[in-house]
């Protein structure tokens, strides 16, 4: 009874201890008393281990306070650094100031000047990238570049090469030079060849004419060139070695060539005119074809009548004239009115042959203004549509229309002009050929009349 009474008492202290110390070493307790000392061994070895943590524990607190020791040393250390540099960097700020006022006070007029040379560098240095003479010299546009662009005072070397550069430029500007350079030509292909310089102004190869490019410092050859009188004088320089030659020189440095090249040439002002443009010059042409064969024609005939008018007593039937005295002499017996009669109608039969294609001629001066007037009635309506549709904000969309009806006009008046010119000498021609044919018919008459009279008496 008093073993179950113990066991129902030491229950709960089983059991707590149980739940502290391994289950194996309870396992192995057999009895009361191992079980109570192995109790008392598992709770000597927690208060073991629990002692040991503590201590680690509290080694780490120590650690952990000499770190926080030796921060607070180490930022008392750059505090002071700190607050010494600041007093340096005020004292350096203080000190700048006073040696930047004495500088400034031994500059003098050294600082004024070094003012202006950045600022004359530096418009030397934009006439310099823009000027083909640079071409010749590329390295002085960065130096003077780089003097605009510096900080401190430039030494004498460098102010005796700016005067150089200086008076350089205005040199170059009155000289003629050939010299080898890089030239892109109108295929696009780049080549190093002879470049003949007019001062700054214009420079030509033997292909023409050359635009300078400042950022390659090169040349490019004009894909338009003006006209072959002003392209030849440039480029019989790059063959002359002295004396003096006319040259072209453009004063703008390439605006008036820009300008020059862009004048449309004969085929595109031909061009203009469209269709009416093209109808006028086809009749133009076709009336100075016909212009030209009556001219030789009655150049012929007039020498033949003349030849003829010495020859008066031998009449030949090549030319009127000897067409007209064989009605004479093949009846030289025939009376008065009847020869009259004759010779009148043998003049009148040769009057067309004189006066072929006149009329065609006067016809072509009268309708070519005609034909101008027309084209310029077309170019004016196109003009006007263009108008409604795209409005007149860029003139370039109306100058088709406004360029065929100038240049129809124009067009009429040139075949118009010449064509009255060429009818009035042609036709004063051939009136002439009448004339001495008539002159001659009267003489006849009055000859035939006179012998008449006197055998009558």
């Amino acid at each position: 009874m008093l073993r179950h009474t113990l066991k129902g008492l030491l229950g709960p202290v089983i059991l707590a201890a149980a739940a502290a110390a391994p289950l194996a070493a309870f396992a192995q307790a057999s009895s009361l008393d191992q079980l109570l000392e192995q109790t008392r061994t598992a709770r000597a070895r927690e208060a073991e281990q629990n002692q040991a943590r503590i201590n680690k524990f509290q080694q780490e607190r120590n650690n952990r306070a000499a770190m926080l020791a030796e921060a607070k040393g180490e930022l008392a250390r750059e505090n002071a650094r700190a607050n010494a540099l600041s007093a340096q960097f005020d004292a350096n700020e203080k000190k700048l100031t006073e040696l930047q006022a004495a500088l400034d006070a031994k500059l003098g007029n050294l600082g004024e000047m070094f003012g202006v040379v950045r600022q004359v560098a530096g418009d030397f240095a934009s006439v310099s990238y823009n000027s083909m003479i640079s071409a010749q010299y590329p390295d002085r546009e960065a130096f003077a570049r780089k003097l605009s662009e510096s900080k401190s005072l430039a030494s004498i070397e460098e102010l005796e090469r700016f005067w150089f550069e200086m008076q350089r430029e205005m040199t170059e500007t009155g000289r003629v030079v050939k010299f080898q350079a890089k030239v892109i030509s109108g295929d696009g292909k780049e080549e190093v060849r002879p470049v003949v310089r007019v001062g700054g102004f214009t420079a030509a190869t033997q292909d023409g004419f050359v635009n300078y490019l400042p950022g390659e410092k090169e040349f490019a050859v004009l894909g338009r060139q003006p006209a072959s009188r002003f392209v030849k004088r440039n480029v019989n320089l790059l063959d002359e070695t002295s004396g003096m030659h006319p040259a072209t020189i453009d004063p703008t440095r390439g605006t008036l060539l820009s300008i020059l090249v862009q004048t449309p040439k004969l085929g595109e002002q031909i061009k203009f005119g469209g269709l009416v443009g093209y109808l006028i010059l086809a009749i133009g042409a076709i009336g100075l074809i016909m212009a030209a064969i009556r001219f030789a024609v009655l150049s012929k005939v007039g020498a033949q009548v003349n030849a003829q008018r010495k020859d008066a007593s031998n009449p030949r039937d090549d030319n009127p004239l000897g067409r007209v005295l064989n009605i004479y002499f093949k009846d030289p017996k025939v009376d008065h009115d009847t020869l009259q009669l004759r010779l009148d109608e043998a003049v009148l039969k040769e009057m067309p042959d004189l006066e072929k294609w006149l009329p065609a001629l006067k016809l072509i001066a009268a309708v070519g203004p005609l034909m101008g007037l027309l084209g310029t009635v077309t170019g004016m309506i196109l003009t006007f549509q263009q108008i409604t549709l795209f409005g007149t904000g860029d003139p370039k969309i109306m100058a088709g229309g406004i360029s065929q009806a100038l240049v129809t006009t124009v067009q009429g008046l040139i075949v118009a002009i010449p064509m009255v010119l060429i009818h009035s000498f042609l036709s004063g021609r051939s009136k002439n050929i009448v004339q001495i044919l008539d002159e001659e018919a009267a003489g006849i008459i009055a000859e035939h009349a006179e012998k008449q009279n006197g055998r009558t008496a």
